[in-house]
């Protein structure tokens, strides 16, 4: 995405909050960058450089600032968000031109403030709202042609060929409860007790922990009960998890996650927490545009421990709240991503520095 620097630092001059959420800027003499809204001192312009996006501002090696807190993203688009999905889900399907023109933005502004609250585009956001309400009511519908007029689709066609990408099954199976899907699952011991891995040809669906391992199977059949469910001694993603749950390390795998589309949104945002870091349920409640306690109730239905990290959201005080599985895990998980993030600082400082 191109800046335009004059742009930008009309926006820094005035803290401009709804500016967050399109770029950062970093301050030469300090190596800190901040958002537009920060309350700190005014830098001279000569000394700031703009970026797109925190990413990009790290590489060129400045740290966030600790007053705004940059790195977390908290665009201030949320009702803008809110006036968008009726107009995204309206029959036609208008084009993200259609839907900007009608709030007043850009295709490019629209598109990026969108992004930047739902972690997807407006049309993936439709697709996926659509392919939900397919769900819902596909198991109840006489005939599949049925479902698709309750859902909302403008033609047949778009009716298969989207449930067929968002759910990972023909429509006929959908409507028949999913049977038919192939779960595997290994069971295996890790520092924490007992770990279960279940997946699909898609990727991960579920990762928990527990102490006994029949009830973590029949944890699995009870969430996927029409599945046809196949054990296994062993899981091409067993031991990135292992390396997470005993050592601290980052897990980036395939996931094959089943929530709504908001509790998606929830656990795409608990990915792009730093492994090492926290946020708080208002952090993480504002960087997609709702409120804590419904973030909670997202942290609360993930089941994939670990590869989508809701161990790293905390009180606003710090302290610990509930766990899925148990506090006393998700403060192992903390203290030893911690430990491992504060080794491999040395190590990255001391290959900088033979450079």
């Amino acid at each position: 995405m191109t800046l335009d620097p004059a742009t930008c630092w009309q926006a820094l001059c005035a803290r401009d909050r709804t500016a967050d959420g399109t770029f950062v800027y970093g301050v030469l003499t300090t190596t800190i960058y901040c958002r537009p809204s920060c309350p700190s001192r005014q830098p001279n312009r000569d000394n700031v450089r703009f970026f797109a996006v925190p990413a990009e501002a790290e590489t060129a090696g400045y740290r966030p600032c600790k007053r705004c807190t940059p790195q977390h993203a908290r665009p201030p688009a949320a009702e803008l968000v809110a006036r968008a999905a009726p107009l995204l889900l309206a029959d036609p399907r208008p084009t993200n031109a259609q839907v900007a023109a009608q709030l007043g933005l850009s295709s490019a502004a629209f598109l990026r403030r969108f992004k930047a609250v739902t972690g997807v585009t407006p049309q993936r956001y439709r697709r996926r709202v659509l392919a939900e309400r397919a769900r819902a009511a596909l198991p109840t519908a006489e005939q599949v042609a049925d479902a698709s007029a309750r859902a909302g689709y403008s033609a047949p066609s778009r009716f298969y060929d989207t449930v067929g990408r968002e759910l990972g099954m023909d429509p006929a199976k959908a409507r028949a409860g999913g049977r038919g899907e192939q779960v595997h699952h290994v069971v295996a011991s890790c520092s924490l007790g007992r770990v279960l891995v279940a997946w699909t040809d898609r990727g991960v669906c579920r990762v928990t922990l527990g102490d006994d391992d029949e009830a973590l199977r029949h944890e699995l059949v009870a969430a996927l009960p029409h599945a046809e469910h196949g054990r296994s001694e062993a899981s091409p993603y067993l031991q990135a998890l292992l390396a997470g749950i005993d050592e601290g390390r980052a897990v980036d795998l395939p996931l094959d996650l089943r929530g709504t589309a908001f509790q998606e949104r929830v656990w795409q945002a608990l990915r792009t927490i730093p492994r090492g870091d926290t946020w708080s349920y208002a952090e993480l409640a504002a960087s997609v545009g709702s409120g804590p306690r419904a973030v909670a109730s997202a942290c609360a239905a993930n089941a994939v421990a670990i590869a989508v990290p809701c161990h790293r959201v905390v009180r606003s005080d710090g302290t610990l709240s509930g766990y899925r599985w148990g506090v006393e895990r998700k403060a192992a998980l903390l203290a030893r991503e911690a430990t491992a993030t504060q080794q491999q600082q040395p190590a990255s400082q001391e290959r900088d520095g033979a450079r």
